[in-house]
């Protein structure tokens, strides 16, 4: 409920950042209102601001949660399995527990974008792969920034890792 009040206290602010700004300024000045509302902002990659998470204090992390800007603004949930979790498994499994451990976020009207399989290499050596990820990419359009901020607060509190 706090993350709810937090939206209103800031609702001030987001009202006054316009979506038609040019997409530099306006990344900006809604990355300043995130920071205000409590989230630690990973990076920007074009028109995504992608949201971190602290594991460890020392540790900062890309939690999989995004904010895409536009007209409209859509949360994104990237949920995934990894094949070394479950290495007797195959590819249609692995998708089946991301869309399993996903049933909260479509119970709260997230719904499935896109599906991509990722392999991990060894920075050390390319040709040697680490692990696969197989991500489910959610997404759910929102009107307005303090509607965002409110899904934000939501899809960080999901496991991400099947």
């Amino acid at each position: 409920m706090t993350h709810v009040l937090a939206a209103k206290n800031l609702s001030s602010k987001v009202s006054r950042i316009k979506m038609s700004e040019s997409p530099p300024q306006n990344a900006t000045r809604i990355k300043k209102v995130l920071v205000e509302a409590g989230f630690e902002v990973f990076r920007t990659r074009g028109d995504e601001i992608v949201l971190a998470e602290r594991p460890r204090e020392n540790l900062i992390m890309d939690s999989g949660v995004r904010l895409r800007m536009g007209e409209p603004m859509e949360v994104r949930i990237v949920l995934r399995a990894q094949k070394a979790d479950f290495p007797n498994e195959d590819e249609s499994h692995l998708f089946a527990r991301v869309r399993q451990l996903a049933q909260g976020a479509v119970s709260a009207g997230f719904a499935e974008l896109s599906t991509a399989v990722t392999k991990v290499s060894d920075p050390g050596d390319a040709e040697r792969t680490l692990d696969t990820f197989y991500e489910i990419t959610f997404h759910k359009a929102v009107g307005q920034l303090d509607d965002a901020l409110v899904e934000l607060k939501f899809a960080l509190g999901i496991e991400k890792r099947a």
